[in-house]
């Protein structure tokens, strides 16, 4: 069935952990270009704040306080959208966290909440949305990660919580095709991005969290998002540099692994040390409508690969053609360059 989405300034999009990081920068482009936006996550300052900032602009916003950890609170999400705004075209999965430290000594209780946020939530919501969307044709973007595809080191459960969220995506898309629903289902595939994400994770390390390089803006992944909110796409990965990283997994996994064990595993520790363990957004709301994060690099504002891949036409079919070969090519060289480096 060929599926036909609504222009952005006809649609009513409900946007999941839109107090910071990428849910928020989306919702605030997404009420730039006319839409009507039903904003959800646990910090109410924050969304009230928000609506305020867009509404007093001109725009249409609503909020739900909600814990996408509980059913309850995504299904009032839903019921909220249709009581302002007649129901809604696109759902965006985009709340989640992280954990940093060793498996070992993360405590199964941790594991358990992360999923409950990370999977459940997403379940939760993409059923929800699913459930209206049949009937009046829309769209559904999860937001799951280039970890999706691989695993970073002292990052496990949270890489293990992306793998199901392509897994449930994968499911969704090919059972909603299979009774010729009309809806679109997108799995967001982010590289390291330069959003909070490291200051709300738990973090048992030592030192704090930081992004290995490269990271991008959180700007990359919203207009990923927004053009799946106007156009079906099965997947969009963010950043050529995440591409690499699927990459060099599939083409020298054991050479991989020991760029992981030898080299990301310091990268993604800062020089000082560790916030107090309370203080993080996995065990209470930690959203305050901060966009960026304490990435120590450059952060890249654009992704040419990406920026690719969204455009339609030849040029984008062979340009990202070409990445994928370079990117096999360069995998197994840099990590055998970075591996040399780091032991000696």
């Amino acid at each position: 069935m060929k599926i036909k989405l609504k222009k952005l300034e006809d649609q009513t999009i409900v946007i999941t952990g839109a107090s910071s990081g990428i849910g928020l920068v989306t919702a605030r482009m997404a009420a730039e270009a006319g839409a009507r936006l039903v904003l959800a996550a646990r910090s109410e300052d924050a969304l009230r704040e928000l609506a305020a900032e867009i509404n007093n602009a001109g725009g249409q916003a609503t909020y739900v306080v909600a814990d996408v950890c509980r059913e309850q609170d995504v299904r009032h999400i839903a019921e909220v959208a249709i009581e302002k705004f007649g129901g809604f075209d696109t759902w965006v999965n985009d709340a989640g966290v992280s954990i940093y430290g060793k498996l070992e000594e993360v405590p199964i209780e941790d594991m358990r909440h992360l999923f409950e946020t990370n999977v459940w939530g997403l379940i939760y919501g993409s059923l929800e949305a699913a459930k209206h969307l049949k009937a009046t044709g829309g769209a559904i973007v999860n937001i799951g990660s280039v970890l999706s595809e691989s695993t970073a080191i002292l990052q496990s459960i949270y890489s293990a919580s992306k793998h199901a969220v392509k897994g449930f995506t994968d499911g969704l898309r090919m059972e909603l095709d299979l009774d010729e629903a009309p809806v679109a289902v997108t799995l967001i595939k982010p590289a390291a991005i330069d959003t909070p994400y490291t200051l709300h994770a738990k973090n048992y390390m030592e030192r704090e969290a930081q992004h290995a390089p490269p990271a991008y803006a959180p700007e990359t992944v919203a207009r990923a998002i927004l053009h799946c909110c106007e156009t079906p796409e099965r997947e969009i990965t963010v950043g050529g540099g995440g591409k690499m990283i699927t990459g060099m997994r599939h083409w020298a996994p054991t050479l991989f692994d020991k760029f992981m064990t030898n080299v990301f595993v310091k990268q993604e520790k800062a020089d000082y040390p560790a916030r107090p363990l309370h203080d993080n957004g996995l065990d209470h709301a930690a959203g305050s409508l901060r966009e960026r994060g304490n990435y120590p690099g450059r952060t890249r504002e654009t992704s040419f690969y990406t920026t690719a891949a969204l455009n339609p036409g030849v040029t984008a079919a062979v340009v990202a053609g070409a990445g994928l070969g370079l990117a096999a090519w360069l995998s197994r060289a840099e990590l055998k360059k970075q591996f040399k480096q780091a032991s000696q």
